[in-house]
């Protein structure tokens, strides 16, 4: 059984979305669309919220969401527990999202990319396996919202 895999977008994302989606589905994985469905005007946080709580609540392992600069998709799903949403605008940032912080979602900034360069950040999120140890402490800390107020 292949990996499903949730992906949305507001109108800035939209065809970078669509491609991205295309991507995915040829490496193999199940792909949700949750949205948009063209590129007219769209709130970011109507297409984030769907897919963070389904990430939060382990109806998927994995989202990718896309904006205009990633920003406002991050802030909401990061409001999720157990939501690790970072934005990453080149193959590095990802490859490190994954193996630091074990990312569960990827936002892209679809203003500054093109399909090459979207395509390169997913594949680099998407074969990047979480490196442990260390990290895994830091994780942990992340959920641990009293403790961040009273260390």
């Amino acid at each position: 059984m292949s990996e499903r895999i949730l992906i949305a977008s507001d109108h800035a994302g939209f065809a970078l979305k669509e491609a991205l989606e295309r991507r995915l589905a040829d490496r193999g994985f199940e792909v949700d669309d949750l949205g948009v469905d063209s590129a007219e005007s769209a709130d970011y946080a109507d297409y984030a919220h769907p897919l963070a709580r389904r990430v939060s609540e382990g109806e998927a392992e994995r989202g990718v969401l896309l904006c205009g600069t990633g920003l406002g998709m991050s802030y909401t799903a990061n409001r999720y527990s157990g939501v690790r949403a970072a934005v990453a605008w080149n193959p590095e940032i990802a490859r490190l999202a994954r193996q630091h912080n074990d990312s569960n979602v990827l936002v892209l900034p679809a203003r500054f990319l093109n399909a090459d360069q979207g395509a390169a950040i997913l594949d680099a999120w998407l074969e990047t396996p979480f490196e442990g140890g260390r990290h895994a402490r830091r994780i942990e800390k992340i959920e641990r919202a009293d403790e961040a107020r009273n260390p």
